[in-house]
């Protein structure tokens, strides 16, 4: 078998096999239950784009060699605005997921999974858990 033949038949399976995974991807996400973030969806999508925008602003107060602390003052904006968009999502998790949690007899699991984002978003350390 020559050289050609036999790349080109790895190249085929290669394109198969990803094939497969973005159809099983597809799948995937068409299966997947509504976020509880939905309705702020198109907000969080506007925050995230403002918050880019101000990333690349400060790369280019970086390479203008902007005074010090002018770029620390919008560092410090930029770190309100993830602030707030942490909080959104974690008010609409709290607010979404809450009462599935009631409802299925988990609430115990899932204040402990919040409680642990709200400690590592805090920089405190995850509690280790008992063995009870």
């Amino acid at each position: 078998m020559s050289a050609d033949r036999t790349s080109a038949r790895a190249a085929d399976r290669t394109s198969a096999r990803a094939a497969d995974r973005t159809s099983a991807r597809a799948t995937t996400r068409a299966a997947a239950p509504p976020r509880s973030y939905t309705k702020d969806r198109a907000q969080l999508l506007r925050r995230l784009s403002r918050m880019e925008g101000q990333v690349r602003g400060i790369g280019r107060m970086i390479e203008r060699d902007e005074y010090c602390i002018d770029i620390l003052q919008q560092t410090a904006a930029l770190r309100a605005a993830v602030d707030a968009v942490s909080l959104m999502l974690m008010e609409d998790h709290v607010a979404g997921c809450l009462s599935t949690a009631v409802k299925t007899g988990k609430a115990e699991a899932y204040t402990e999974e919040v409680m642990e984002v709200v400690r590592r978003s805090m920089g405190r350390p995850v509690r280790a858990r008992s063995s009870d």
